[in-house]
């Protein structure tokens, strides 16, 4: 029998839940469980026995570059597959974003990502929170940061992303006012930039005063 994948560890006890079987169903890059269940309702009883198949991805991260002095953001778009077998156009507009790797720390990897993907060099960095993405059915739990960015000029499409991994990514920079017209017009799609998108604009006075005045780290 091979080794169980170390992204789907067998579900942890919780109170009230009784795990009745679980097994790893496809051993991918990305493992799908098949779980059988019972949890305590809000009303004491036993709930029904669910089968529940859960993809495992682990955490990831994001980050929206925010360059405080020109009132700018960075986005990125690329090609994506299951976008566009929801039907939506799949040049997909987004934040950086990446998955950890094991044991990293969120806004290490953040940055990481966002040299990677966008070939920016985030200074300052703010957490924004975390979050799941598709809670009905994949563990993955997502952390969202903010980081202080000197973007280039003019506001130019330059591509950026791994070759080895087939990344085939081009970078936006734009007027944060106009990122809120494209939040508002539901012109992002993605989930991940519409929160990061969202915090900004409640945090976008303070992040202004308070980054313009603080002086560049070194990197």
């Amino acid at each position: 029998m091979s080794a169980r994948p170390p992204k789907a560890p067998p579900i942890a006890p919780y109170p009230g839940l009784e795990i009745r079987s679980d097994e790893v169903v496809w051993g991918g890059r990305f493992p799908v469980q098949r779980v059988r269940f019972t949890y305590e309702r809000f009303d004491g009883a036993r709930s029904p026995e669910l089968t529940w198949e859960l993809w495992r991805r682990g955490n990831g991260v994001a980050m929206l570059p925010f360059d405080p002095w020109t009132d700018r953001v960075a986005l990125i778009e690329q090609f994506r597959l299951p976008v566009h077998a929801a039907g939506l156009p799949p040049i997909h507009t987004e934040c950086v974003a990446g998955l950890l790797e094991a044991g990293e720390d969120p806004e290490a990897a953040a940055r990481r990502e966002t040299q990677e993907e966008a070939g920016l060099v985030p200074d300052r960095v703010e957490k924004i929170g975390q979050f799941m993405l598709m809670q009905g059915g994949c563990d993955e739990l997502m952390f969202l940061h903010c980081g202080r960015t000197r973007l280039p000029e003019p506001e130019a499409a330059l591509t950026h992303g791994l070759v080895h991994e087939g990344e085939d990514i081009r970078l936006l920079v734009m007027p944060s006012e106009r990122a809120f017209a494209m939040l508002d017009a539901n012109e992002i799609r993605n989930a991940t930039c519409a929160l990061s998108l969202f915090w900004l604009r409640q945090n976008h006075a303070r992040l202004r005063d308070e980054w313009t005045r603080a002086p560049r780290t070194q990197e």
